[in-house]
């Protein structure tokens, strides 16, 4: 099993929790995971990897984080052709439309999402929430 790099920006510390769980499903599935922040990689450091995991809550109107993630994802959405990529992050408002609006970006550039959809939680990632992104990250690891 190749080290699954799971990627992830947070302004409150709720989408860093879920990535530490996507970490640990990994982890807890015989995987190796390497959590980054998006801050320290862009998108030549991942272009080579096949399955990877990308964190990121809602922003403003439903967007990305704009300093980092968008410019990265803008960049990163014309090399994901063939590449599974499970998607998480959290939110405070709206319904989730920034997930399925990152979803159709990625399917767009050919990518597989892993378990079909991003997993989003509301604030604070809950033990559900939490569960929910350690399966993610077993999907990861055997994916």
């Amino acid at each position: 099993m190749n080290k699954v790099k799971v990627v992830f920006w947070s302004g409150t510390g709720n989408t860093e929790a879920m990535a530490n769980a996507v970490a640990n499903g990994i982890k807890a599935a015989g995987g190796e995971a390497e959590l980054l922040p998006f801050e320290t990689v862009n998108p030549s450091d991942v272009a080579g990897d096949n399955v990877i995991a990308f964190g990121c809550p809602a922003m403003g109107a439903e967007v990305l984080e704009e300093g980092t993630v968008e410019p990265f994802m803008m960049d990163y959405e014309n090399k994901c052709s063939g590449k599974k990529i499970a998607l998480f992050g959290s939110y405070g408002w709206g319904d989730g439309q920034w997930m399925r609006d990152w979803q159709d970006r990625l399917k767009a550039g050919g990518a597989t999402i892993v378990g079909g959809e991003g997993v989003i939680c509301n604030s604070a990632p809950s033990d559900d929430a939490i569960s929910q992104c350690e399966d993610l990250g077993r999907q990861l690891a055997q994916a």
